[in-house]
């Protein structure tokens, strides 16, 4: 990792980077726009803010090696490789029971930075995270894969590391008896608050953000959707 983030994911240090990284998170918008109106047929998981949050985070902490568990159409996959390419460094490992990133995400784009693994990854175990500096997951949404990860990943990354995890707070409170209810246990359990801009579970933190991006220029929307329930945290 380029360098190591010590300060916490806060809606301070989250502003701070969306006027650091202005321009070229505006280039990678404009460019995920288009690749949205190109491949009509793309499935598109991650809402504006919460997408921004991720390249932000990688621009910040320039990653040698992101992992992301669940790839689907590569929408998630694309910010990812669009932070890298805007560090100039760094690899992406995606795995995904379906390959629909393959056909989706520009070869351009793609590059040598990428590599991408069909099938499941409790199969490889936990030396799919060897080495990586940032862990995205948007994949299976039940609890007993996040009893696995919580189990077999997240104790193994280094310290410090960032993780990304979809799909949790849809509503104010995660759903009874999903991933969000077993990885936020997980998170209380070490005395780790997971930061989210989700407009049901943070609607201050939605707001405040929207704000900074209306200030900087960035507030057209790139997809419709505005739930952003992604929570991100460092183990």
């Amino acid at each position: 990792m380029g360098t190591t983030m010590i300060e916490p994911i806060d809606t301070e240090l989250v502003a701070r980077l969306y006027a650091a990284h202005r321009g070229g998170l505006d280039e990678a918008r404009r460019a995920q726009r288009a690749l949205l109106t190109r491949n009509s047929s793309m499935r598109a998981q991650l809402d504006d803010v919460e997408a921004e949050i991720t390249y932000l985070l990688l621009r910040h902490v320039r990653p040698e090696v992101v992992v992301e568990l669940g790839a689907l159409d590569g929408w998630s996959t694309s910010w990812i490789l669009r932070a890298l390419q805007d560090n100039g460094s760094g690899k992406l490992r995606s795995y995904d029971l379906v390959d629909g990133a393959l056909r989706q995400v520009p070869d351009e784009l793609a590059g040598e930075r990428w590599s991408f693994t069909r099938g499941d990854v409790r199969d490889i175990g936990p030396d799919v995270i060897a080495g990586a500096d940032y862990l995205f997951i948007d994949a299976d949404h039940g609890a007993r894969f996040a009893r696995w990860y919580t189990a077999q990943l997240l104790p193994a990354l280094r310290s410090g590391t960032p993780v990304s995890v979809h799909d949790v707070f849809h509503q104010r409170w995660a759903r009874p008896f999903g991933e969000g209810r077993v990885v936020l246990r997980w998170l209380v359990g070490r005395g780790i608050e997971p930061f989210t801009a989700s407009r049901a579970r943070a609607p201050r933190v939605y707001a405040q953000l929207s704000a900074v991006k209306s200030h900087t220029g960035l507030d057209d929307p790139v997809r419709s959707g505005r739930r952003n329930p992604m929570i991100f945290f460092r183990s």
